[in-house]
């Protein structure tokens, strides 16, 4: 309803003022230029990082001042928050990282794109940048229609480049012309009232331009244009750094809880940083006047005294916020409490993840043992054992046996509820996110989602084993009996071994040990006929209790192979499916031999 309402005021807003000020026309396209370099920038930066940004991401966030650092060197070299925001959100909505270590990205990020506003006061207003935009706009274009991943990024980075100082050039020069039809400075409010309206002004433009970048370069051309004064342009500034928690907002509306926690703690941030800029504005401005004459800035220089109070608010909501950033993540869990699924819901893949790669990896793996974490219990189920029985019993084959107690639920409901829609949660991201990542990692999603296939297959067999199972484990026959409780403590085995398996660092050791269990398994297989005929042969079972047997075997060992296979695709790491792909082209030396003989 806000959007339906919002959208039309703004158009409405935007066309009255073309048709009363051909001025405010030219400080409107310079903006929307600027906001269109934005989106230049943000798309090269993606294309350029190729997962190494999330892999820095992975690994810097073990400890407050890295995840700190991390924020303030990535939004300063890349020049926007708003990716920063995204990445992170995306991480946190995977379970990659921890709300305190997103936290405190979002901290640094503040700190980051303090930069902007120095090198728009420091150099974008005192040359003539659209003498430099020109050239990026021609060879960034150029580069930009390549196919090569990384020319394609270098040009996106930099037409991005160049239609931001086109915008500011704009923005300046319409601020300029303004003056002589129109000076906004006289409607400047003093006081504590012209702070709080200011605020909101900026707080206001932020939102619906979704950039404080935007909002700053504006306020710092009209300063420079001597269009507002100082003290609102102060203003305008606290008001920016609130109204830019619109991103992440925006961003987390299709991430999950961890997301909207996240976005949650960003808000908290900005809005008490900007009340506490608003409460010692006086303080502030002392402190401002007090860097700027130690560092040779102007009296009269109020652009670059505008970076200074940026950066110096910013700076102190941070020293103010870090010491309590893990009661900020106790309040966040509390308003944001998980919810209890009567369904399995997904819990690590969201939109929010689909524009990085290893990201999408990662939290499609996740998601893929989470589907088997909910498999498990209903496996454990199919076959009338508990969970706790599986993974804690000392001795699980005398469990087995002892255990006759057949576990009355409806399978069908638990498996469309538990199963079937995690499942095709799965699937639907995986062919969404196969559109949008490169194709050195189609490979492995295309693995994971035959691992989830090969998840379900196994939950489907159960079903069908499980009428004769229930029947068979507390017959008189102590004979068919035994040879179903087999049956159970194979499967149980298996799932207890992977469970096992994958908590361990050593993948390859992992795999190993689940091979063990497929030539196990295989053994198995090779034996039966020879086991059923001599049970047979001296009457301990009946022929249709052999028949029902063979049939069962048969789903059982389909179920070891479809878990097997499924966890082996799962503990296969990405460079290690590369190094795979790539031993698989290099030629032996019989290849070699043949190839010179033919020519």
């Amino acid at each position: 309803m806000l959007k339906k309402i919002l959208l039309p005021t703004i158009l409405f807003i935007l066309a009255y003022g073309f048709w009363i000020s051909p001025e405010f026309k030219e400080i409107s396209a310079g903006v929307a230029i600027f906001l269109f370099g934005m989106l230049f920038l943000e798309e090269g930066f993606k294309a350029f990082t190729g997962g190494l940004l999330e892999r820095l991401l992975a690994k810097t966030t073990d400890k407050t001042w890295k995840s700190l650092s991390f924020g303030i060197i990535t939004t300063t070299i890349m020049q926007s928050s708003s990716l920063v925001s995204v990445i992170t959100i995306s991480f946190i909505s995977a379970g990659l990282i921890s709300l305190v270590a997103g936290i405190g990205i979002i901290f640094g990020a503040n700190i980051g794109t303090t930069t902007g506003a120095w090198l728009v006061a420091a150099f974008g207003l005192k040359v003539k940048i659209s003498a430099y935009a020109m050239p990026m706009l021609v060879f960034g274009i150029v580069l930009s229609f390549q196919k090569q991943k990384t020319l394609k990024g270098i040009g996106s980075v930099l037409a991005g480049l160049g239609f931001l100082f086109l915008g500011i050039h704009y923005m300046k020069e319409g601020f300029e012309a303004f003056k002589d039809s129109f000076d906004l400075a006289s409607y400047a409010v003093a006081g504590y009232p012209g702070l709080f309206l200011f605020a909101g002004i900026g707080a206001a433009a932020t939102v619906v331009m979704q950039s404080s970048h935007a909002t700053l370069v504006l306020i710092l051309t009209a300063l420079a244009a001597s269009q507002i004064t100082y003290e609102n342009a102060l203003a305008l500034a606290i008001g920016a750094n609130v109204g830019t928690t619109i991103t992440a907002i925006i961003g987390s509306l299709s991430a999950n809880v961890g997301g909207k926690r996240l976005a949650g703690a960003h808000l908290i941030f900005n809005v008490i940083t900007g009340v506490i800029a608003i409460a010692f504005i006086s303080q502030f401005v002392i402190a401002v006047d007090w860097v700027s004459a130690k560092t040779g800035i102007a009296a009269d220089n109020y652009t670059m005294k505008l970076a200074v109070f940026h950066t110096l608010f910013n700076i102190t909501g941070v020293i103010v916020m870090v010491p309590l950033i893990q009661k900020l993540a106790d309040l966040l869990f509390k308003i944001f409490p998980k919810r209890k699924r009567d369904i399995a819901e997904p819990l690590y893949i969201n939109d929010a993840a689909i524009d990085f790669p290893e990201t999408v990896l990662m939290s499609t793996k996740k998601e893929v043992w989470h589907l088997f974490d909910s498999a498990f219990e209903l496996m454990a189920h199919g076959m009338n054992l508990h969970r706790h029985q599986i993974l804690e019993s000392p001795d699980l084959a005398k469990t087995i046996d002892d255990d006759r107690e057949v576990i009355d639920f409806d399978m069908d409901e638990v498996y469309e509820a538990k199963v079937k829609v995690l499942y095709a949660a799965i699937v639907a991201f995986i062919a969404k996110a196969q559109s949008h990542i490169p194709n050195v990692f189609s490979e492995e999603l295309f693995r994971l989602r035959n691992a989830a296939a090969d998840i379900v297959e196994a939950v489907k067999h159960i079903k069908h084993l499980r009428k004769n199972t229930n029947k068979y484990m507390v017959s008189n026959n102590q004979y068919i009996r035994k040879e179903y409780n087999v049956l159970r403590l194979k499967i149980a085995t298996i799932l207890r071994e992977i469970y096992r398996v994958r908590k361990e660092e050593d993948n390859s050791l992992a795999a190993l040990e689940l091979d063990e269990l497929k030539a196990e398994a295989d053994a198995a297989h090779d034996n039966i006929n020879r086991k059923i005929a001599k049970i047979l042969q001296d009457e301990q079972i009946s022929p249709l209790m052999a028949t029902s047997y063979l049939n069962d075997f048969a789903y059982s060992d389909e179920t070891a192979r479809n878990l097997i296979s499924s966890a082996q695709a799962l503990l296969s790491s990405h460079e290690d499916l590369i190094a795979e792909a790539a031993q698989e082209v290099i030629l032996d030396a019989e290849e070699i031999e043949k190839l010179s003989d033919a020519a």
